[in-house]
């Protein structure tokens, strides 16, 4: 539903319709897009403290482009749309999306032979992001029965989601909360680099590797269940930093819950804008994170040149 109803909520009373609004549509809705912007904001987070890049997201890595081909073909095998309610297939589209993820961070970090080179990063995630994205296309176009529904996938939306979506996304946030938390250590680490962090005892390797597994899995999954939107893994780091400056343990928490307040913000002004249509908020959150990036790397190229 768009932004009509609201009044009607006000005043439940005995409404049976008005109750059924609110717990079939609003309630997971709106969970969903906390839930959904607290999963973008830790991977977010996640990667810029991993790759020691203050531009890297889930996005400008791969990961995303990649977790909705594992969604596509997903859905390519289980005949099943995107917004399907059945647990079963909620569950194999979430399992293909991390499969996606995890494939394409570890492309990007092959392409670019580590972490050491932060701008050959940033482009080997740029490229995998647009080759992934043109094998999805190819996919859609060989099954013509999943275009529809991958089209309002990619444009990114929350309206579909419902409870399934909503107990997955909430599982997967406590579990790569719990991770990222446990080795929130090699993080701190490595701001001080790699031999610093080496000569410290940390295995890295291992760590790392848990690290990229919470990234992928909680862009997944997110993805899994509203699609492609994007900016939010990089906006609530950011915003973040800008406010507080504590240890990555509590930046990855905090990160999370500002990428929820976000998404949750842009969701709520994506249905008033065109009321009572509704503007898809993949859509919102791209010219908004695309401007914001415009900005940062302006700021940050004025810093640069300034005495």
């Amino acid at each position: 539903m768009g932004s009509t109803g609201w009044d009607s909520l006000l005043h439940l009373g005995d409404d049976p319709v008005a109750w059924q609004i609110l717990w079939s549509i609003r309630l997971p809705r709106t969970l969903g897009a906390w839930l959904a912007g607290a999963l973008l904001g830790l991977a977010g987070a996640v990667a810029q403290g991993l790759f020691r890049n203050p531009l890297a997201d889930p996005y400008l890595l791969g990961s995303a482009s990649g977790a909705a081909l594992g969604a596509a073909v997903a859905l390519a095998l289980l005949g099943v749309s995107p917004v399907a309610p059945q647990w079963l297939a909620r569950i194999g589209i979430t399992g293909m999306a991390f499969v996606g993820a995890a494939g394409a961070v570890l492309l990007t970090l092959l392409l670019a032979r580590g972490v050491q080179h932060p701008l050959r990063l940033l482009l080997a995630g740029v490229i995998v992001g647009v080759v992934l994205g043109a094998l999805r296309e190819l996919l859609q176009l060989a099954s013509p029965d999943i275009l529809q529904a991958m089209q309002a996938f990619t444009l990114g939306s929350t309206a579909f989601v419902g409870a399934p979506a909503c107990v997955l996304m909430a599982l997967a946030w406590v579990s790569c909360a719990a991770l990222a938390w446990m080795l929130a250590r090699a993080l701190d680490g490595l701001t001080l680099g790699e031999a610093t962090a080496a000569s410290l005892g940390l295995p890295l390797l291992p760590m790392r590797a848990g690290l990229v597994a919470a990234l992928a899995l909680a862009t997944g999954t997110a993805v899994a269940q509203t699609g492609l939107i994007a900016f939010v893994g990089l906006a609530a780091p950011h915003l973040l930093r800008s406010i507080v400056r504590v240890t990555h343990a509590r930046h990855i928490l905090l990160s999370s819950l500002m990428g929820a307040v976000l998404l949750l913000a842009a969701d709520i002004l994506a249905r008033w804008l065109l009321a009572p249509q509704e503007l898809p908020v993949g859509v919102l959150t791209a010219a908004l994170g695309g401007s914001y990036l415009l900005w940062l790397m302006h700021r940050r190229s004025t810093q640069g040149a300034g005495p």
